[in-house]
C-alpha cells in the first residue's frame, strides 16, 4: 500500500465528509492506493455516525473509536499500529491541514530519502498572545534540548516511513516531541517542509494553556528516557556521588578544624548542617539510582532494540 493516512479527532463531525472528500480527491488524483484512519478520541457529538457512513460509501476509509477521551497520543498511538502504507501522513481533522500537501510530503520521504517529514507553519492563523508566542518558546526549548533543528515540533501535519511509527510508542502528551522519539529510536534524516495553514472553519480549538506546562514536562521525561531510560544510575549514581563527596569533604574539614583549633566551633556553624544535609542528599539520590537500576533491570522491555536489518540470520 502506496499511503496511510491517520487523523485523530475529538468532536469534529461537522468537517469530517468535507476533509474526506478533499482527500479523496488529492489521492485519487495522485493514483496512490491508501488508507484513511480516523481515531475518534471519545467524541460526544456525532462524529463516530459520520465516520461509518464515510466508510460505508468508500471502504479505504477506516475507524478506530475510545470509549473515552485518552488524548491525541493515544490515537496516534492506535493508528501507528494498524497502519500499513509506506508512508504515514497524520493530520488533523480540523481543515487547518491541507491535504494538497500530502503529495510533496510523500516525495519527500519516497524520493529523498527523508524517515521523517515534520511540517511548519511559517504563516499562522492562532491567536498570538495564547498560542503563537508560547509555541515559539516551546520550540526554542525543544530545539535546543534535542538539537533537532525543526521549527514547529507541534505540527499536526507529518509524514513518516513505516518503519518509523513501527518503532516508536507514543503516549502521554509525547506526540509533540515524535521528531525526538525517531531520533532516539535511530532515525536521523528527519526534514521540514512549509505548509499551508488554514484558519479554522468549523469547531472551536481542544487545547489549553496548560499544554504548554504538560509539554515542558514531557520534554524533560523524553530526553531523561532517552539517555538514562536503560542506565539510570550512570545519572543518579553520578550526581549522588558529587554531593556525598562534597559533603564528605566539607565534613572532614570541619572535623579537622575542631582537633586543630580547641575554640572552634562545629556544631553552631551553619556549614556544618549543609554538609550533613549534602551527604544525605548524596546517599538518597545513589539510592534512587540504585533502585531505578533494579526496575530497568526487571522491565519486560530491558533487552528490547530496534534492530535496522541482519544479515544471514533468521527472524
Amino acid at each position: 500500500m502506496d499511503l496511510s493516512i491517520i487523523i485523530p479527532l475529538y468532536n469534529e463531525d461537522e468537517s469530517l465528509p468535507e476533509l474526506c472528500s478533499w482527500i479523496e480527491t488529492v489521492v485519487s488524483k495522485e493514483q496512490l492506493s491508501y488508507e484513511v484512519i480516523m481515531v475518534d478520541d471519545g467524541s460526544t457529538d456525532n462524529s463516530w455516525n459520520v465516520i461509518e457512513s464515510i466508510a460505508a460509501n468508500n471502504n479505504c476509509f477506516k475507524g478506530i473509536r475510545f470509549r473515552r477521551n485518552y488524548g491525541k497520543s493515544a490515537a496516534l498511538n492506535e493508528g501507528f499500529k494498524v497502519a500499513k502504507g509506506n508512508t504515514v501522513i497524520t493530520m488533523d481533522a480540523d481543515m487547518q491541514d491541507s491535504p494538497d500537501e500530502i503529495p510533496g510530503l510523500r516525495k519527500m520521504i519516497m524520493e529523498e530519502g527523508y524517515d521523517m517529514v515534520s511540517g511548519w507553519k511559517k504563516v499562522r492563523y492562532d491567536n498570538t498572545l495564547t498560542k503563537n508566542i508560547p509555541s515559539k518558546l516551546y520550540n526554542a526549548v525543544a530545539r535546543k534540548a534535542s538539537g533537532i533543528q525543526l521549527n514547529d515540533f507541534n505540527c499536526g501535519l507529518k509524514a513518516y516511513k513505516l518503519d518509523v511509527v513501527k518503532c516508536i510508542e507514543v503516549y502521554g502528551e509525547m506526540h509533540r516531541y515524535i521528531p525526538i522519539l525517531a531520533k532516539w529510536s535511530g532515525f536521523r534524516k528527519i526534514g521540514e517542509k512549509v505548509v499551508e495553514h488554514r484558519p479554522r472553519k468549523y469547531g472551536v480549538t481542544k487545547f489549553g494553556m496548560k499544554r504548554f506546562v504538560n509539554g515542558f514536562l514531557d520534554l524533560a521525561t523524553i530526553m531523561f528516557l532517552g539517555k538514562f531510560g536503560k542506565k539510570p544510575m550512570q545519572l543518579f549514581g553520578l550526581w549522588g556521588s558529587l554531593f556525598f563527596l562534597i559533603g564528605l569533604g566539607s565534613s572532614i574539614y570541619l572535623i579537622v578544624g575542631k582537633l586543630i583549633y580547641v575554640d572552634f566551633s562545629l556544631t553552631n556553624k551553619p556549614a556544618f548542617f549543609i554538609a550533613l544535609t549534602t551527604m544525605i542528599i548524596g546517599v538518597q539520590l545513589f539510592l534512587a539510582g540504585f533502585v531505578a537500576e533494579l526496575v530497568a533491570r526487571n522491565a519486560p522491555e530491558r533487552n528490547n532494540y530496534l534492530i535496522h536489518k541482519k544479515l544471514g540470520i533468521e527472524n
